[in-house]
């Protein structure tokens, strides 16, 4: 298990159990050495800071540390910016078409710190030729849910302004994945406008029933914690908080994307084919070996190959680069 997990258990104030740390196995042989070097540089961090302000300045820092670095090998260019009076961050990579298709990014972190408002986008930028904005949302505790949902919600009425739906598309990674699903029950609650396109990577959709990967890869009890924090009093199984459990007939296009030693494996593969049964078009892409939401943290050529894939979903929907 990568140290992303523990982190935000930490950030919540609850210790992973020690039995769902050592249900692993050596990586695999066959991953790539960078692979293997990105692993072992996250293993090899020091311990978190023991308060919410430490930990979201070390997230912060870990961001710049890997995101900078992508941002400059790509020629893409970030800029902290204000939309609707919610705080984002907008990326335009040097190929941008000025009436182009847009991507609405909702970072990963638990609900409770920014691990991806840099590192899940540069590439997806660069790959794509979209500008990707990607919201910086209200965290908890301080702010459950649905503060996180509002502010999503404030930046995409603003997108639409400016923007067909046919030409936005919206995606997350992990705490990301389950505010882009719940953004679009959301919308189709408030009879919206969807996105074309829904990208979701490493989430969950029933945060009421847990899939069998958690039990393999954290701690059941401590996820269950965790979402309590997330979610305000409001019940676990209500559709806003749990798309899945809601109509899902005529949901946008989605791809899903995971790792078999993702603690969100399982969940990511229920919604997927969930959505499949509903009649959506639903594509679910799994890599072999890799922790959870590995792409937004390791350079490797496996983070390639994931960003790669990303992009080709979303220029199949929106048009644009191949």
């Amino acid at each position: 298990m990568n140290r992303i997990f523990p982190l935000l258990l930490l950030a919540a104030g609850i210790a992973p159990a020690a039995s769902a740390q050592e249900v692993k196995a050596p990586w695999p042989d066959f991953l790539s050495a960078e692979a293997k070097a990105g692993l072992s540089v996250d293993a090899a961090r020091q311990p978190e800071p023991a308060t919410m302000e430490g930990r979201r300045e070390r997230s912060e820092a870990i961001q710049r540390e890997v995101g900078l670095p992508r941002l400059a090998r790509h020629g893409v260019v970030m800029k902290d910016d204000v939309i609707a009076g919610i705080p984002v961050r907008i990326f335009t990579p040097r190929n941008v078409t000025a009436k182009g298709p847009v991507l609405l990014n909702l970072h990963g972190g638990g609900f409770m710190v920014d691990s991806g408002s840099i590192t899940e986008n540069a590439d997806v930028a660069a790959l794509t030729g979209y500008r990707v904005v990607a919201v910086r949302y209200r965290l908890a505790p301080e702010h459950p849910f649905p503060a996180a949902s509002d502010d999503a919600l404030a930046v995409y009425r603003a997108l639409l302004k400016d923007h067909d739906p046919r030409r936005i598309g919206l995606y997350g990674t992990s705490a990301g994945a389950i505010l882009s699903a719940e953004l679009v029950a959301r919308l189709r609650a408030e009879k919206l406008p969807q996105p074309a396109a829904l990208g979701f990577f490493s989430g969950a959709a029933d945060l009421s029933k847990l899939g069998d990967s958690i039990a393999l890869f954290a701690d059941r009890a401590a996820v269950s914690g965790l979402l309590q924090f997330y979610s305000g009093g409001r019940k676990l199984d209500d559709p806003l908080l749990s798309p899945k459990r809601g109509d899902l007939a005529g949901w946008p296009a989605t791809l899903c994307v995971a790792s078999s030693r993702d603690f969100l494996m399982s969940d990511t593969a229920e919604f997927c084919r969930a959505l499949d049964d509903a009649g959506v078009p639903a594509q679910l892409t799994l890599f072999d070996g890799l922790p959870h939401a590995f792409w937004a943290y390791i350079d490797a050529p496996e983070s390639d190959a994931a960003f790669k894939t990303m992009a080709r979903f979303f220029t199949a929907r929106l048009g644009g680069k191949p």
